[in-house]
């Protein structure tokens, strides 16, 4: 291979990377007072009126929609989440949004991969220091390490589709662990969302601080406790050694 044509080979991948930066920045800028509850509460019979009339392609257009949402980190996930309990029920509310966010993560990562992802893994490889010694550790618990990502609310969701892109994450487990740890979080909003008719009928808007109460928080965080066993275990054994 010629000198000359790895730039041009370095740009190609980069391309999609680029793309999604660009889609990314105009998405936010258009999108940034659209997608809101007081939106779903104005658009919400016609909303109903197109689901009960074309069911099926309601479901997809939703679900392409709330994946593109994930893909490009704009604003408006929440609702997102939200409107699929609203339109479709907890279930097969709770199955769409959860398809959906997880096509759409799994996009970004592939992505932010293919752009940068494999290059910069490999170079904090090579580097050594605390940040190989970090990604070797990730990746020596990954799965265990992936799904508290998920599970725990205070690693933001695209910072969790990022941070595996750029360690060196292998694709399937970054798809099944996004798709298993994000359930009981997907379940609770769509089971919110569920109940919106309600609450717009009353002329009110959802009341999220119900997702920080103990009887929701603490099922999700045995979640984390249990995903993290496998890490302390581990850890326990090293030092006996």
């Amino acid at each position: 291979m010629s000198s000359a044509s790895l730039p041009k080979s370095s740009l190609t991948r980069r391309l999609p990377l680029i793309a999604l930066l660009l889609v990314a920045g105009a998405g936010a800028f258009a999108l940034r007072d659209k997608l809101s509850f007081a939106m779903l509460a104005e658009h919400q019979q016609t909303l109903i009126a197109y689901r009960d009339s074309h069911y099926f392609w309601s479901a997809m257009a939703f679900m392409a929609a709330y994946a593109l949402i994930v893909a490009l980190s704009l604003p408006g996930a929440t609702v997102a989440t939200l409107t699929g309990g609203f339109l479709f029920g907890l279930f097969p509310g709770a199955l769409f949004n959860v398809c959906a966010a997880t096509l759409g993560a799994v996009a970004v990562f592939t992505a932010v991969r293919a752009g940068a992802g494999a290059e910069t893994a490999a170079r904090i490889a090579a580097r050594g220091g605390a940040a190989a010694r970090l990604q070797a550790a990730l990746k020596d618990n990954e799965w265990s390490v992936l799904l508290l990502m998920r599970l725990v609310p205070a690693v933001p969701f695209f910072l969790a589709n990022l941070i595996p892109a750029f360690v060196g994450v292998r694709l399937d487990r970054f798809a099944i662990t996004t798709f298993l740890g994000i359930i009981p979080g997907g379940l609770v909003f769509t089971s919110v969302g569920a109940g919106l008719g309600e609450v717009f009928a009353r002329g009110e808007m959802p009341d999220l601080n119900i997702l920080f109460t103990p009887a929701v928080m603490g099922p999700i965080l045995g979640l984390a406790a249990l995903s993290a066993l496998p890490i302390a275990i581990k850890l326990i054994r090293r030092n006996r050694t």
